[in-house]
């Protein structure tokens, strides 16, 4: 992992063909903080699936060049029981990743059960327990963003989380 030491800000992605949640976190010092955060919607992109894929690579890597995060961590594609589904959420996945490349950003990426599990305490949380306890993280009162910005904020501040488990571990 990077610098384990003083500041670090990392863009959480929880990517999506139809909605990309993102979220950028700080932590300074074991205190977290919202930086910003939205939703980059594909539905006015085009008809084709390839507009809206360049539609979620431009937008995030406007929001990397202009919120400048240290690393990125990005939710894995979960086993969807429709394959066509599957792919397009894969793809999407790839163009967040692409993105944040681009920027030489360092990258990692953490199974969903992972993320629910660091932040709630079990793997099978729902989504309003994954928003409740990332609002109570941030400090954030009565948020009004949608159910994927909340769970790309989930994805940053287990990569957070899991930064300063490596660094007690020496790792």
């Amino acid at each position: 992992m990077c610098n384990t030491k003083g500041t670090v800000t990392v863009l959480g992605i929880d990517p999506g063909s139809q909605r990309t949640g993102w979220g950028v976190v700080r932590e300074t010092s074991g205190v977290l903080q919202l930086v910003d955060c939205g939703v980059v919607r594909t539905a006015s992109a085009g008809k084709e699936f390839s507009d809206r894929l360049a539609r979620i690579y431009h937008e995030l890597l406007a929001i990397v060049a202009r919120l400048k995060p240290d690393e990125a961590a990005i939710e894995q594609v979960f086993t969807a029981k429709n394959a066509a589904s599957a792919l397009k959420l894969g793809q999407a996945r790839g163009v967040a990743v692409a993105a944040c490349a681009a920027h030489g950003l360092v990258i990692r990426d953490y199974e969903p059960t992972l993320v629910k599990k660091s932040l709630v305490g079990t793997g099978r949380a729902e989504k309003e327990q994954v928003s409740f306890m990332v609002q109570r993280l941030l400090n954030v009162k009565n948020a009004d963003w949608a159910l994927d910005t909340s769970d790309a904020l989930a994805v940053a501040i287990c990569h957070l989380t899991m930064r300063r488990f490596a660094a007690l571990a020496g790792k």
